[in-house]
């Protein structure tokens, strides 16, 4: 469940249907949360148009794409000033096997998720790709054995 003041009982309800299934109707929307399809379209719209909703996508099934390998790599920067922070957040973006990276407050600078078809695959884009990233002094790698929960929905 999204949380914020500026949206009401209805908002939340949108929110929280197309959270579920993004691909629904207006018509079903409507129908679920309790508006007529006017009214309905036009929270929908508001709701894009000030930023809640960022877009539409399809989630893919990462394991029936091989790609069921997933590492957590902790990076430690040998420079924390804000031009390597932007020159390694910019380089990090260029690096298809990288879904997700975080800036962390603690013991190493960042955290990424990094999802290969194989440890063997994983070992070649720490080495050849990670590991050459701007200010990179040194990574630790953590791997995951069962993913119980991947999204927020």
């Amino acid at each position: 469940m999204i949380k914020s003041s500026e949206i009401d009982q209805f908002d939340q309800k949108i929110l929280d249907a197309l959270v579920e299934d993004g691909r629904m109707s207006i018509t079903e929307l409507s129908e679920r949360v309790g508006l007529s399809k006017t009214p309905c379209q036009a929270r929908l719209k508001k709701l894009i148009d000030s930023g809640y909703i960022d877009g539409f996508k399809a989630v893919l099934n990462p394991i029936k794409l091989g790609l069921d390998h997933v590492a957590f790599a902790e990076v430690k920067l040998t420079d924390t000033r804000e031009q390597a922070l932007l020159s390694f957040n910019n380089a990090v973006k260029k690096i298809k096997e990288i879904e997700e990276c975080h800036m962390i407050a603690g013991r190493f600078d960042y955290l990424l998720k990094v999802r290969t078809s194989d440890i063997r695959r994983y070992r070649i884009v720490l080495g050849e790709k990670i590991s050459s990233l701007p200010f990179v002094a040194s990574t630790s790698t953590n791997v995951v054995m069962q993913s119980v929960k991947e999204n927020w929905s």
